[in-house]
C-alpha cells in the first residue's frame, strides 16, 4: 500500500524493520492510521465509480487517515467532560503538516476528510486536499506524466505553494508583515476547516465538542480563531482571552477554549497517538480474563413500540395489546398485534408491535425497508430518536403520523449491572463479537453494550445483519472483550 501514502507507508515500514533486528524476541504490533474509520458508513465511504469496470485488485474507497489522533481526541474529551464516547457528537480537527477532520458521532467515526489516501480534504503543509479531478486530466493532457503528478500532489502543494513555505508559524509571522501569498494561505486554509465543521454537524445533526489537535490546531490561536468564525448559529462561541492564552501540555493536556455563553464546548487537546497505540496493543497482547463469552443471539425483524396515544389511535380507546410470544428480555412481548407503515416510497404490512407501551412512538426497521419506505433511518440505540424521520401507521381503527422515530437499531448486547461487573464492562464500551464456525465465520465489529438491572445477556441484530451471519434467534456467539473496547 506504499503507493497510497508514500510519505507515511515506507518510513513505518523502515522503522517496524530496525525494531525486528534490534528486538527479535518482542512481539511487533502494527497500529493502522485508517482502524478507527472501519465504522463509516457506505453513504461516507462509497465513491461513485463503476467499481465493475475498475481494475481487479483495487478497493476504490474512503479509507481515512488519522485514526490514532480521533480516537485519542474521543477519549480525552469523553473525559474531559465526565462523559462517555457512546453520549457525545465531536467533530475532531488534527491540524498539522498532515490535516484532518473527523464526525465521531456516539463513539464512532461516521465521516473523515481524508479518502482513500491522504490527499483528500482539508489543506495541508505540502498536500493540496480537495481538488477538482479535471485539473489532473488537463496536466495530463498538457503531458505531465504520474510521476510528476504525484510529486505535485504529495509534496509541491497545499500551504507550500499558497506562501512559499509550509511551516505555520512563519506563515503567520509573514502575513502579519503584510505578504499577500501568506495571508492567502492562512484564509484558504482556516476556510476549509470551517466548512468541514458545518459539513459535519449537519450530517450528525448536531454536535456536543469541537475540538483541536496536532501541530497546528494545538499552538496557533489564529488559526483557531478563523476556523471558529461565524459559528454563532452553532452555538459554537470561543472565548477570545482563553483562546490566545491555550498551551497544552503533559500535565495539563486538554484546556478549553469556549465562552461561558457557548453551548457547544471548544477544546484543544495536546495529540497523543502513542498512547492510543499502546491501548491498542495492550488489548491485543494481554485481552481481559475470561475474554471470550458465549452469548445468546436475538434477530429483530421490523417492530414497532407505540406510546399508549397512539395504541388507541390505531385499535380503539383504551385498547390492551394481547402478547403472543414473551420476549427473552424480562417484562417484554411481542404482541399479536401487527399495524402498516407507509413511507414516501412503500408500505410496509404486517410490522409486529412489542409491549408493553412505551413513552415514545419508536419504528425499527433494517436497511433493505429504508429502501422499501423510502426514508433515511439513522443508526441508533434505542431511545435516540433525536433528527430521526417520521412515518404514517396504518391500524384497523385509524392512523397516526409521526413526525420522528424511525431508526436502525444498532447492534447492541444486553446485559445486567451484575454480568457487567463480572465481566469488567460497562454501559457504552464498544466490543467485538464473533461467529464461529460455519460458511459465514466473522466479527461483528462496533457492538454496542447496553447495562442496565434486568438485562439478560443477549446480542440484538437486525435481520440484515443476522442473514449475513447466517445466524437466527437463539443461536450461540462469542463476545469478545478486551479487543475493541473503546468506551
Amino acid at each position: 500500500l506504499a503507493q497510497l501514502a508514500p510519505l507515511h507507508n515506507p518510513p513505518a515500514l523502515e522503522a517496524l524493520h530496525v525494531a525486528r533486528a534490534i528486538l527479535p524476541a518482542l512481539p511487533h504490533v502494527l497500529c493502522f492510521d485508517t482502524g478507527f474509520h472501519r465504522t463509516l458508513p457506505r453513504r461516507a465511504s462509497s465513491y461513485a465509480l463503476p467499481v465493475e469496470r475498475m481494475p481487479a485488485g483495487l478497493d476504490l474507497r474512503r479509507h481515512g487517515f488519522h485514526g490514532l489522533s480521533h480516537a485519542h481526541v474521543m477519549r480525552a474529551t469523553a473525559k474531559f467532560l465526565g462523559s462517555a464516547p457512546s453520549a457525545l457528537r465531536i467533530v475532531s480537527c488534527h491540524l498539522g503538516s498532515g490535516a484532518s477532520a473527523c464526525a465521531i458521532e456516539y463513539g464512532s467515526s461516521t465521516e473523515t476528510s481524508m479518502g482513500m489516501t491522504p490527499l483528500e480534504g482539508l489543506v495541508m503543509g505540502t498536500r493540496a486536499g480537495d481538488l477538482d479531478p479535471g485539473i489532473l486530466l488537463e496536466l495530463q493532457r498538457a503531458g505531465w506524466d504520474a510521476q510528476a503528478i504525484g510529486n505535485l500532489l504529495h509534496r509541491e502543494s497545499g500551504l507550500l505553494a499558497l506562501a512559499g513555505t509550509a511551516d505555520m508559524r512563519e506563515i503567520e509571522s509573514r502575513a502579519a508583515r503584510g505578504h499577500e501569498g501568506s495571508r492567502l494561505a492562512l484564509s484558504v486554509f482556516s476556510h476549509r476547516v470551517r466548512k468541514y465543521i458545518g459539513a459535519y454537524v449537519a450530517t450528525m445533526g448536531g454536535v456536543d465538542a469541537i475540538v483541536f489537535t496536532g501541530g497546528i490546531g494545538e499552538h496557533s490561536a489564529t488559526v483557531r480563531h478563523r476556523c471558529l468564525q461565524r459559528l454563532d448559529f452553532l452555538g459554537a462561541v470561543l472565548d477570545e482571552d482563553r483562546n490566545r492564552d491555550a498551551r497544552v501540555t503533559p500535565e495539563v493536556p486538554v484546556v478549553e477554549i469556549s465562552d461561558v455563553r457557548s453551548r457547544v464546548k471548544l477544546l484543544v487537546i495536546a495529540a497523543n497517538e502513542e498512547l492510543e497505540m499502546a491501548l491498542q496493543a495492550r488489548r491485543l497482547l494481554h485481552p481481559l480474563p475470561g475474554s471470550r463469552v458465549a452469548i445468546r443471539v436475538a434477530v429483530s425483524a421490523r417492530h414497532a413500540h407505540l406510546t399508549q396515544q397512539s395504541i388507541d389511535q390505531l385499535f380503539g380507546a383504551g385498547y390492551v395489546l394481547h402478547p403472543q410470544v414473551p420476549l427473552h428480555q424480562p417484562g417484554q412481548f411481542a404482541s399479536q398485534e401487527t399495524v402498516t407503515l407507509a413511507g414516501p416510497k412503500g408500505r410496509l404490512e404486517g410490522v409486529r408491535l412489542i409491549g408493553p407501551p412505551r413513552a415514545h412512538d419508536q419504528i425499527e426497521v433494517s436497511r433493505s425497508d429504508e429502501f422499501t419506505l423510502g426514508v433515511d433511518a439513522p443508526v441508533r440505540l434505542s431511545g435516540d430518536l433525536h433528527d430521526s424521520p417520521g412515518i404514517v401507521i396504518e391500524g384497523p381503527r385509524g392512523r397516526v403520523q409521526l413526525s420522528s422515530g424511525v431508526i436502525c437499531a444498532r447492534r447492541h448486547v444486553h446485559l445486567n449491572v451484575a454480568e457487567a461487573a463480572r465481566l469488567g464492562v460497562a454501559d457504552g464500551d464498544r466490543v467485538s463479537v464473533r461467529v464461529p464456525g460455519g460458511e459465514r465465520n466473522l466479527v461483528f465489529e462496533d457492538v454496542q453494550l447496553r447495562v442496565a438491572g434486568d438485562f439478560a445477556l443477549e446480542l440484538h441484530l437486525d435481520t440484515d445483519e443476522a442473514n449475513a451471519a447466517g445466524v437466527c434467534s437463539g443461536d450461540s456467539v462469542e463476545l469478545l472483550l478486551g479487543h475493541e473496547r473503546r468506551g
